[in-house]
């Protein structure tokens, strides 16, 4: 990739592989925010400008591939952070974007909050959603926000480097990996889950921003303290290939680079 294509600097690229994410501002213009934003609220049959009709501390809205998502998701400035992190021709691009999870400011536990690492496949045979070391079928995780996020807007917890720590436990599983409620299980025994030592980071930021993340990353959600609904999308990044942890030519990408490097810590 040119100079001038580029999105990420070599120290955000760096970043991407100790920490486990970046973030991205502008991504993808504000007035897109707003008119999907617009889009959700509609979809949810609630008022935005009545509080009384927001009852629950989380709306969840599924996928949606009309023109103003498919535009948020495509943006050159995304597509070239996508060839940084991941390789030119080893993502696919997205057709729109899900799932979105709506919070709401809410005295009630939203239940979801626990921290967690997304899968991304089911076996033949299995139930629920499994990973390997791979990362088959996923590339990135990515948080989409739609609206701007403050501290006290529930915004994404992360668990900054713990991306290193998901390796290990998923290598002695294989190529047919594990169902991700028995690794955070497994993690979660050994204090790897909510490690103490790892710092948190907080997915603020405002409506076109977009946070770009290892797909082993642990992250969770939290309550709403603010006043103003935060609308976000957490679809994957989908991959053409599993990773590649041995390539012939080095040439890793910074998202196998950081699964290599955790393999070594």
């Amino acid at each position: 990739m040119s100079a001038a294509a580029a999105v990420l600097t070599d120290d955000q690229i760096e970043r991407f592989v100790t920490e486990g994410f970046v973030h991205l501002p502008e991504a993808f213009p504000r007035e897109l925010a707003d008119e999907c934003r617009a889009f959700l609220w509609r979809e949810t049959g609630l008022d935005p400008e009545d509080p009384a009709t927001w009852t629950q501390p989380v709306v969840r809205l599924d996928g949606y591939g009309d023109a103003p998502f498919r535009q948020a998701a495509g943006t050159p400035r995304l597509h070239a952070a996508f060839d940084q992190l991941v390789g030119p021709g080893r993502w696919l691009p997205r057709t729109g974007l899900g799932t979105f999870p709506i919070r709401f400011p809410h005295p009630q536990d939203p239940g979801d909050a626990g921290w967690h690492v997304d899968g991304s496949y089911t076996p033949p045979g299995e139930q629920g959603y499994w990973l390997n070391l791979r990362s088959r079928d996923r590339a990135l995780l990515m948080l989409f926000l739609f609206s701007d996020v403050d501290a006290d807007s529930a915004p994404t917890r992360i668990k900054v480097g713990s991306h290193l720590d998901v390796p290990p436990f998923l290598e002695p599983h294989g190529e047919r990996g594990v169902n991700l409620f028995e690794l955070c299980g497994a993690m979660d025994e050994v204090g790897k889950l909510d490690s103490p030592d790892r710092p948190q980071a907080l997915a603020t930021g405002r409506a076109g921003d977009v946070y770009l993340c290892h797909p082993f990353l642990i992250h969770g959600a939290q309550s709403h303290h603010g006043t103003v609904p935060r609308f976000l999308a957490q679809p994957p990044l989908l991959s053409t290939a599993p990773l590649d942890l041995d390539r012939a030519d080095g040439a890793h990408s910074p998202v196998e680079r950081a699964v290599r490097l955790g393999l070594r810590a």
